[in-house]
């Protein structure tokens, strides 16, 4: 049984409280650090963060430093321990970790692993799919809602599966199956992520080719973001 990597983000400034759900999931995951390892962003940040927020300094000195600096070194480390049943949780010095930092390459790394990726609540949809998706997002566009009828809304999706950036589509839950259709039919090959339902029970994220993502749908009726890597 694979682990999971969650996905922490935190209070932007240096005042504000954790999030009572992040803080319990951490609080319970403290009680056993055989099973569960803490990764951040940079030591001392890291460090005033974590006992500001009432967590135990037990565990400081086993944090995995994930950055700019370690993150060729500790990839394969953080993957091998998923793979063998270890959770993982991963903050940044201050909002939404994976997001346009290093550990967007964590994310896509557990995703070709095939090892569960999620986040405790995260009130921007959009920042925190492409958080987990773990797409380069260095630059990205929000295409939105494509028009609904057509010639222009063909015209529009071939527009947008030639943008040499990554790109954010939405449309309603009765409309994603047209959607993603209609990018399977255009699609290039590019990588596609798939985030339904996010921070809910029924959350569920895809990652790989759109052909595979729509095999591996049951429900098409879902709250959903599309995103598209960018056109090489």
């Amino acid at each position: 049984m694979k682990g999971t990597l969650t996905l922490i983000p935190t209070p932007i400034d240096e005042e504000s409280p954790l999030e009572q759900t992040a803080l319990a999931l951490l609080k319970e995951a403290t009680m056993d650090p055989k099973k569960n390892v803490f990764i951040i962003e940079d030591l001392k940040p890291g460090r005033r963060r974590w006992i500001r927020f009432g967590l135990t300094r037990d565990l400081v000195d086993d944090f995995i430093l994930f950055n700019e600096h370690t993150r060729a070194k500790e990839l394969s480390r953080i993957i091998e321990l998923l793979q063998s049943g270890v959770n993982a949780f991963i903050m940044s010095d201050g909002g939404l970790p994976a997001f346009c930092d290093p550990g967007v390459e964590l994310v896509k790394a557990c995703h070709r692993a095939k090892i569960k990726v999620t986040a405790t609540p995260f009130a921007n949809s959009i920042s925190l799919a492409l958080a987990l998706s773990g797409i380069d997002h260095s630059k990205f566009s929000f295409a939105g809602f494509l028009p609904i009828k057509s010639p222009e809304r063909d015209l529009e999706l071939k527009k947008v599966l030639t943008r040499r950036e990554t790109v954010i589509l939405m449309d309603t839950p009765y409309r994603m199956k047209k959607l993603l259709e209609e990018v399977c039919r255009l699609n290039l090959g590019n990588d596609v992520f798939l985030a339904m339902d996010l921070n809910s029970a029924s959350e569920e994220l895809l990652y790989g080719k759109i052909g595979q993502v729509i095999k591996n749908i049951k429900d098409f009726k879902r709250e959903f973001i599309l995103i598209l890597s960018a056109t090489k």
